[in-house]
C-alpha cells in the first residue's frame, strides 16, 4: 500500500482495507503496483495497480451515471428471459483458479513508457499505433492462452486508455492484434458508429471491470461490464457495434443495460459481495461482448476472496431488469 499524509479518509480507506484482509481476503500487495507515494487520485504503476480514485471518463459519462432512478424498459420481462431468467449470476474472476488469480488484467503506466508498433486485423476500425505496452504486459489468460488475450494500458499522465483484442508479439518488439482502441479518458466521445473496439460493441473495457481496489474502499462508482450468449444485430449507445446476424427483437442488443433491483435483499451477503450488488442496483451492468450468461467481468487480484464472490452465484436472471433504451441502431 502506498504511503500517504493521515487524512479521515485515508485511515477510513485503511480501516476498510483491514476489514477486507480479516474476511478472508489475503494479504500482501495483491494485484501489482508501485510503492511511491502518489498524490490520492493518481494511479500507481504496475499491473493490477490501484487507481486511488483516478476517474475513467467524467462523471457525466455513461459508465459513471447513476441509473438506479430510470424507468423500466417495456421489453424488459422479454430480454430478461431471452438470456435466461433462471440462470445463475457468476462473477469471471478472482484469487485462484487453474493455479492462479483469473480474470482481465489490466498495467498502468506512465506517459514516457516508449510506444511499440501494432498491425491489426481488422484496422478499418481500429485505431493505429504505436501503443505504450510494457514489456512483460499482463495478457487476459496468461502469454499460453488461446482465448480473448486482451492487453490493457491506462497511460495515467497522458490520459489514455488502450486496449487490444487477440494480441500476439510479432517477434519484432511489437504486436499483431484482431482490434485495438484507444480511448480518451477526459472525453466523452464514442467509437464511430459501426467501428468495433478491442470488445464486440465498441466498448472500453477497464472502465467495467469489477477492481480489488474499489471494492476495498467500500464503493464501485460505475457501471460493469456482462457477457451473455446470444445477441441481437443491433446496438445502442453507448455500444457502437454488434456481434450477431440474429434481428429476433426478443434478443439483447449490445450496450443494452440491465440493473439488480432495488427490492432485491443483500443483507446476508459477505462485505466483497455486497460492494458489488450495491454498484449493480445504483450503476448496473452493460452488455459488452457475446459469452457465457451473466458473466460479469473483473480484474484477477490474489485478494480476492473467492468463498465471497462465489454467493454472488445465488443470484438469477429473474433478480435483473432492463433500463429503458434509447433509440436502437439496426445495420
Amino acid at each position: 500500500m502506498s504511503l500517504r499524509t493521515a487524512s479521515a479518509s485515508a485511515i477510513l480507506a485503511l480501516l476498510v482495507g483491514v476489514l477486507f484482509a480479516c474476511g478472508g481476503g489475503g494479504g500482501g500487495t495483491g494485484g501489482g503496483g508501485s510503492d511511491v507515494p502518489v498524490a490520492p487520485g493518481t494511479p500507481d504503476l504496475g499491473p493490477g495497480a490501484n487507481l486511488n480514485g483516478y476517474p475513467l471518463f467524467p462523471a457525466d459519462n455513461p459508465w459513471n451515471t447513476r441509473i438506479d432512478g430510470l424507468p423500466v424498459d417495456p421489453a424488459s420481462d422479454t430480454l430478461i428471459q431471452s438470456i435466461g431468467a433462471d440462470d445463475p449470476f457468476h462473477p469471471d474472476f478472482g484469487a485462484n483458479w487453474n493455479g492462479g488469480p483469473f480474470g482481465i488484467p489490466y498495467v498502468v503506466v506512465s506517459g514516457s513508457q516508449p510506444g511499440v508498433p501494432m498491425t491489426f486485423t481488422y484496422a478499418g476500425e481500429s485505431d493505429p499505433g504505436p501503443y505504450p505496452i510494457p514489456p512483460g504486459a499482463p495478457i487476459e489468460g496468461g502469454p499460453a492462452s488461446s482465448g480473448d488475450r486482451h492487453i490493457l494500458v491506462l497511460d495515467r499522465d497522458n490520459h489514455r486508455l488502450y486496449e487490444v483484442f487477440a494480441a500476439y508479439p510479432d517477434g519484432n518488439g511489437g504486436w499483431s492484434c484482431g482490434s485495438g482502441a484507444v480511448f480518451d479518458l477526459t472525453s466523452n466521445a464514442l467509437r464511430p458508429d459501426g467501428w468495433t473496439s478491442a470488445d464486440a460493441a465498441g466498448l472500453p473495457i477497464l472502465p467495467g471491470l469489477v477492481r480489488y481496489d474499489e471494492v476495498a474502499a467500500g464503493e464501485i462508482p460505475h457501471a460493469l461490464r456482462f457477457t451473455c450468449q446470444v445477441t441481437r444485430r443491433a446496438y445502442v449507445h453507448p455500444a457502437t457495434h454488434w456481434a450477431s446476424s440474429n434481428t429476433d427483437p426478443s434478443l439483447p442488443p449490445m450496450g443494452m443495460r440491465v440493473r439488480l433491483k432495488a427490492s432485491f435483499d443483500d443483507a446476508g451477503f459477505p462485505p466483497q459481495a455486497r460492494v458489488i450488488l450495491t454498484a449493480l442496483k445504483r450503476y448496473g451492468m452493460l452488455l459488452a461482448d457475446n459469452g457465457s450468461d451473466w458473466y460479469v467481468s473483473g480484474a484477477p487480484d490474489a485478494r480476492w476472496d473467492d468463498s465471497q464472490l462465489n454467493t454472488l452465484k445465488t443470484l438469477r436472471g429473474s433478480d435483473f431488469e432492463v433500463v429503458q433504451m434509447g433509440p436502437l441502431t439496426t445495420p
